[in-house]
């Protein structure tokens, strides 16, 4: 691993997700590396897809999006299968899966996310939301689960939930955002609900209705949420502080996007300065306390990821 491809992973993460970055700083240095690159990958598949420069331009209509996708599965394919990789994002997805162990199955399945994105995919139902949100975020809990070293079913279920979790976030911060180039994560069923028409549910007229389908996500993140929390009891200490630090900052990002109600898209959510040392100070006592106290049992109604098997 070159000092090149690591200087470019921290660049990325530093422009793309301030939160990451400030949770990836409480990872013992080696896991860091780790999950610096797999972020790296993960940003440009995004970004590739999407027309976006570090996640933060909002997504352009691409009209070769397809096309982009069909080079990401290629380019993953062959990163995984150990070929010689030029470009960062993929050298450094090929160094985390060499060093972790992770089967291509699992960053494949992160780019059938994007696949939906490409191909216009709605989603009917809850259900069918929480399989994208396992697809963009759930899988890559899992990989980072085995980037902290664990592999276990139960606690893959519970890293599964926490991706979940934030993803639900994203789309309940993001739904103007991203209805403005033409997605919609929300379920049509919640959308009939309300008496909001699948195009322009998102007007101003409709903020309030919104609001409340806003507050309905964030309602439905909080279990994977606590799901998550139960998971930290098997991840090394300094692990389990930096999960605990993102669990944290996310989930606070959610309640803010709750608490403003129609005001909530009036600029992007975000958690400042202050609020993170505070729960990055909480943060470290849900690691400590995670050492000796027993964790809840996983929910059964959570959605239940499909089964990887891991090398």
């Amino acid at each position: 691993m070159t000092t090149a491809l690591l200087e470019h992973a921290y660049r990325s993460i530093d422009v793309g997700s301030r939160s990451f970055a400030t949770a990836s700083r409480l990872f013992a240095p080696a896991t860091r590396r780790s999950a610096v690159l797999l972020y790296a990958w993960c940003r440009h598949c995004d970004d590739v897809v999407d027309g976006q420069q570090h996640g933060f331009a909002a997504p352009a209509p691409v009209a070769d999006g397809d096309d982009r996708l069909r080079r990401l599965y290629a380019r993953t394919r062959q990163a995984c299968a150990g070929e010689p990789m030029a470009e960062p994002a993929f050298a450094a997805l090929q160094a985390v899966a060499n060093a972790h162990g992770i089967p291509v199955e699992l960053p494949l399945a992160h780019l059938d996310g994007f696949a939906m994105d490409t191909a216009g995919h709605r989603y009917r139902t809850f259900d069918d939301t929480l399989q994208y949100c396992y697809h963009v975020a759930g899988v890559v809990g899992l990989m980072m689960a085995r980037v902290m070293g664990v592999d276990d079913e139960a606690t893959l279920d519970r890293a599964c939930d926490l991706g979940i979790a934030f993803q639900l976030t994203n789309i309940a911060r993001d739904i103007v955002d991203d209805a403005a180039v033409g997605r919609c994560y929300l379920p049509e069923s919640w959308l009939d609900a309300r008496g909001l028409p699948r195009r322009g549910f998102d007007a101003p007229p409709h903020r309030g209705a919104l609001a409340v389908l806003a507050a309905q996500l964030i309602d439905a993140a909080e279990p994977y949420y606590a799901s998550a929390h139960g998971g930290l009891a098997a991840l090394p200490l300094r692990s389990a502080w930096a999960v605990g630090a993102a669990h944290g900052v996310y989930r606070e990002i959610g309640l803010r996007v709750r608490a403003q109600g129609t005001h909530a898209w009036d600029r992007r959510v975000t958690t400042s300065g202050a609020a993170k040392l505070r729960l990055l100070a909480r943060a470290t006592g849900m690691a400590l306390r995670s050492r000796w106290q027993a964790a809840a049992p996983r929910p059964a109604q959570l959605w239940q990821r499909p089964s990887v098997a891991f090398a």
